[in-house]
């Protein structure tokens, strides 16, 4: 059988055909390059998820932040299922904690985009850079109102 016509022709055969030469120890016979390039693809999709999740999750911060009358229900429970989901991607993928500043930083610009665009507020209105912690995002106790009123001493 040709692995590589198999592997463009029947995707599931191939992923069993290969799960099974790889267990039985016969690596000369499994189709290296394209079960590497899976592996990479896959790891490019976890930083993928765990980016648009936070892009999701920091533009409704920001709309629960800055536009307070259109705070709803349904937006809560965005904010939640999204925590809840980098919770989960961080819980199965551990090494992209330390990724987990840095894929903020690059979220912020569209999460802000996102929030300019769905509230009809100028870029201006918004910080420059996340004004949420790592732990804040995580925190399903946490919505930015809260850290507003007890930075005015009334919370």
């Amino acid at each position: 059988m040709d692995i590589s016509v198999n592997y463009e022709q029947d995707f599931y055969s191939w992923l069993q055909h290969n799960a099974r030469l790889l267990r039985e120890g016969r690596l000369a016979e499994a189709d290296v390059e394209n079960i590497a390039e899976e592996l990479e693809g896959m790891s490019r999709n976890e930083k993928r998820e765990l980016l648009s999740r936070l892009i999701l999750l920091i533009a409704h911060l920001l709309k629960w932040e800055f536009q307070p009358a259109r705070r709803s229900a349904s937006r809560e429970r965005t904010i939640d299922e999204q925590r809840r989901q980098l919770y989960l991607i961080l819980k199965d993928s551990p090494s992209l904690k330390y990724q987990f500043e840095e894929k903020i930083r690059e979220s912020y610009k569209p999460a802000m985009k996102s929030a300019v665009k769905e509230t009809g507020m100028k870029k201006t209105d918004f910080p420059d850079i996340c004004p949420y912690t790592p732990d804040q995002l995580l925190d399903e106790d946490f919505y930015p109102q809260q850290a507003a009123l007890e930075a005015m001493g009334q919370g």
